[in-house]
This record gives structure tokens, C-alpha cells and sequence, in this order.
């Protein structure tokens, strides 16, 4: 039943690969050249118009905190809290306003008929979670896209928590931005889950993401990288207790 409940948002969802594929040609284009600045350009814009036409398709309501903290340029490693599948939407719509970014995937997603291609056209990486050795690889593919001047997005719990939860984040993941020296942009979202994860179907919510002020890596020894860390994470774990205060608040709820 939620099958069918679910074709017209997949009518929607690829409905809206227009506003990626218009795209297409320049980004393969400057691939092809190695001019990486034209490139993420048009990634950007891609990301862009994409995210907020589905966003409004699908009746989301997004709200944008700490705009004023959103980078000018990168390349940055976006790190923040997972709740669900809108995430990469609602992000795409909040933070590509000035910068591209690509995203630490699931290898998983690589088979999604048509956006498996994108994910990878957008400069992200596939990653085998339960595989520590590989896990590493992916890593380093994501630092040389970094070096090259692509911007990233990690989720350091690992997997959605398809809840207003948020579980502890994995360190290995700050390696993305410790290691080439870029800063860190913590940013949380708050009300994704309720978008799929709560119903199985797509269901018209509020989403709230909040961008908090770049934290610099560059040369930052080992004891300062794990309190680094620390304070990231509480970072992203305090924006979420606010969010879901100013979305109780929005409801009306005490």
C-alpha cells in the first residue's frame, strides 16, 4: 500500500531530474577540461535549483538558521547530524547558495536508477560502511576532491536515525577535513525524519537547518583534533535541542 502511496512523489522526484540534467553537459564538459572552478559552478547550480523545486514540490517547509555562517567559498567539509533521506535535500537547498558540495554516500545508493549517476556527477563518494578498509579509501578519494577544491558533506553517526535523535559521531569521519586542513562548517537539521522515515510515505513537514560558525583545522595537533571533534559534536547535538524548541514552539506546544 505505501508503495502506491508513494508513486506520485516518485513522479515528482524524477520529474525534477530536469533541473540536474540541464546542467549535465557543462559539468561533463569542464570535467573533461579539469576546470574545476567552471565545474563546481554548475554543480552548485544544479544542487541548487533541484533541491528547492523538489522541496516545493513535495510541500516542504524549509527554514534556514545562521544563514549569516554559510561559506563564501571552499573548499569546506560540511559536518552534521543524519535523521533521514530529506537530509540531502534540505541541505542541497540550505547550503549550495554560494559553494558546491558533494556527500559521503552509502554505496548502496550507486544502484538508484538515474541519480545513482548524479550522485557520483556531484563529486561525491561511495562508501562501504561495514568495511573499514575500504571505508578508508573512500576517505582519501573524498581528501582529493578536497585538494582539487570540492567542497564535502559527512554524516559522522554513520546512518540515519530516523528519529529527532542523534548518536554519537565517529571520529574517523573529521579525517575528511583534519588531514587536507580545511575547516569544518557544523551544520544540524531538525524534522526530516517525520518527511519518510516516520510514515513510510512522503508527508509534507517542516525542515529546520542550522548553520554554525567554520571551525579551522589547519595544523592542529593530535590531543587538539579529539577535543576538535568534541566540541563539533556538541555543536551539531546543541543546534538540534534548539531546533526542536523552535519547532515546538512553531506548533504551539508547551
Amino acid at each position: 500500500m505505501k508503495i502506491l502511496k508513494n508513486i506520485p512523489a516518485a513522479a515528482k522526484l524524477y520529474g525534477n531530474l530536469r533541473y540536474l540534467n540541464k546542467h549535465k553537459k557543462n559539468i561533463e564538459k569542464y570535467r573533461a577540461e579539469e576546470n574545476y572552478e567552471k565545474e563546481r559552478e554548475y554543480i552548485r547550480l544544479a544542487e541548487y535549483e533541484w533541491a528547492n523545486r523538489l522541496l516545493k514540490d513535495f510541500g516542504m517547509d524549509l527554514h534556514i538558521h545562521g544563514e549569516e555562517n554559510l561559506p563564501q567559498e571552499g573548499p569546506v567539509v560540511f559536518i552534521g547530524n543524519h535523521q533521514g533521506y530529506a537530509d540531502i535535500v534540505a541541505f542541497c537547498a540550505a547550503l549550495s547558495k554560494h559553494i558546491q558540495f558533494g556527500y559521503v554516500a552509502k554505496n548502496e545508493l550507486e544502484k538508484v536508477p538515474l541519480y545513482g549517476a548524479w550522485i557520483k556527477r556531484i563529486r561525491s563518494v561511495l562508501i562501504k560502511r561495514d568495511d573499514p578498509r575500504e571505508s578508508l579509501k573512500t576517505i582519501e578519494e573524498g581528501i582529493e576532491l578536497i585538494n582539487k577544491g570540492f567542497s564535502m558533506l559527512i554524516f559522522p553517526e554513520g546512518t540515519r536515525s530516523k528519529s529527532a535523535e542523534m548518536a554519537d559521531f565517529k571520529r574517523g569521519a573529521f579525517k575528511l577535513a583534519t588531514k587536507p586542513g580545511v575547516p569544518i562548517v557544523p551544520v544540524t537539521i531538525m524534522g526530516s525524519w517525520r518527511a519518510i522515515e516516520e510514515s513510510g510515505v512522503v508527508t509534507p513537514t517542516r525542515l529546520d537547518v542550522m548553520v554554525h560558525p567554520a571551525v579551522e583545522t589547519a595544523g592542529i595537533d593530535r590531543k587538539a583534533e579529539k577535543q576538535m571533534v568534541a566540541d563539533v559534536e556538541a555543536t551539531v547535538r546543541d543546534g538540534l535541542e534548539q531546533l526542536k524548541k523552535i519547532q515546538e514552539e512553531a506548533n504551539g506546544e508547551n
